[in-house]
């Protein structure tokens, strides 16, 4: 599988989110997105990424950018998510992940001497004119918050 290609249209998609409303990519355009996919809500590499980004929220927001979190989790799980930790974000529910096979970011994966399918933790900046912009594939739980704010700031300047 492939990531989508830079300078494309992000493939556009509708999906539950954590209050079981439809939510859907294309209603963003004018503002970037942040879309990223994360393996499994509630396990702590995850928990503290999104920690991460719900911490920086007021930062993302003055960057004009909207985080619309996808995992395989059911809506029932991105809620108690949500409330969990605090989350001040779109958590999206791809539970037959077909979102994330169209993003390229479904893919074997191993742990501790098993494989299997599942997400391949990846972030992609989406323009304000819905098109792909960046893909962050190397992504570091600790520190992605940094990671988008600088890759924002870059592309800022930039004039992207």
């Amino acid at each position: 599988m492939t990531f989508p290609a830079l300078g494309t249209a992000a493939p556009d998609f509708t999906l539950q989110d954590q209050h079981g409303q439809n939510v859907t990519l294309s209603q963003f355009r004018g503002r970037q997105v942040l879309l990223y996919f994360y393996p499994k809500a509630m396990t702590p590499g995850c928990t503290v990424q999104a920690c991460g980004l719900r911490d920086v929220k007021a930062a993302l927001d003055a960057r004009d950018t909207v985080v619309l979190a996808v995992s395989p989790d059911p809506v029932k799980s991105l809620k108690k998510f949500a409330e969990r930790d605090g989350l001040n974000f779109t958590l999206l529910a791809d539970v037959d992940h077909a979102v994330a096979e169209q993003y390229g970011v479904w893919g074997l994966k191993k742990f501790m001497g098993r494989e299997f399918m599942g997400i391949l933790r990846t972030s992609v900046l989406i323009d304000r004119d819905g098109r792909v912009a960046h893909v962050m594939d190397k992504v570091t739980t600790k520190t992605h918050h940094d990671d988008v704010l600088a890759l924002l700031d870059g592309a800022g300047k930039a004039g992207g």
